[in-house]
């Protein structure tokens, strides 16, 4: 009787695995390293907006010079 469990259990486990599909992993695309370093250079220029152009920055007017 253990006999014929280990085999019903051995021929669930192959069909199992006969099931499974393999995927095939996809080619690197540059297309996406593009956007990715598109994202990347956009998102620093934001930073650099952020800090430069921020709460507490004032731009005074400069002093007048010009003496006649």
């Amino acid at each position: 009787m253990k006999l014929t469990a280990e085999k019903d259990i051995a021929d669930k486990i192959a069909a199992a695995r006969a099931k499974l599909a393999v995927a095939e992993p996809r080619p690197a695309s540059p297309f996406a390293a593009l956007g990715a370093a598109a994202l990347a250079a956009t998102a620093a220029v934001v930073m650099a907006g952020v800090v430069v152009i921020g709460p507490g920055v004032r731009f005074d007017e400069p002093a007048a010079t010009y003496v006649p």
